[in-house]
C-alpha cells in the first residue's frame, strides 16, 4: 500500500525557516511527479511547489517563489520542501501528493499524505 508520510512542520516565528520531508513507501519516486499543498483554515487547498518527473521541472505558487524551495532525493524516495523567510499567511497544514502528471500543480494527484502542520507566529 503506498504511504505518503509528511515531518517537518511546527512553530516558528516569522522569518525562520523550516524543511518539511515526504518519505513514500511502495512507490517507486522516480517515475512520480510530486508536490506540496496546503490548506488554511477557511481556505481552499492550494498548490505550493511543485516537481515533476524526467526533467525535475519545478512549479511555485507566486506567493512562494523566492522563498520555498522544493527538491527529491530518489535514491531515498523523499521529497523536501525549503521554506525561509516564512510569514504568518504560510499558517496552513501542509501536504504532499504524487502522481504521474506532469501537471501536477494543478491540484490532482492520485497519492496524498496526511499531512503537517505549519505554524508562523508574527
Amino acid at each position: 500500500q503506498v504511504q505518503l508520510v509528511e515531518s517537518g512542520g511546527g512553530l516558528v516565528q516569522a522569518g525562520g525557516s523550516l524543511r518539511l520531508s515526504c518519505a513514500a513507501s511502495e512507490l517507486t519516486l522516480s517515475y512520480f511527479s510530486m508536490g506540496w499543498f496546503r490548506q488554511a483554515p477557511g481556505k481552499e487547498r492550494e498548490s505550493v511547489a511543485a516537481i515533476t518527473w524526467g526533467d525535475y521541472a519545478t512549479h511555485y505558487a507566486d506567493s512562494v517563489k523566492g522563498r520555498f524551495t522544493i527538491s527529491r532525493d530518489n535514491a531515498k524516495n523523499t521529497v523536501y520542501l525549503q521554506m525561509n523567510s516564512l510569514k504568518p499567511e504560510d499558517t496552513a497544514v501542509y501536504y504532499c501528493a504524487a502522481d504521474t502528471s506532469v501537471r501536477i500543480h494543478e491540484g490532482k494527484a492520485k497519492y496524498w499524505g496526511q499531512g503537517t502542520q505549519v505554524t508562523v507566529s508574527s
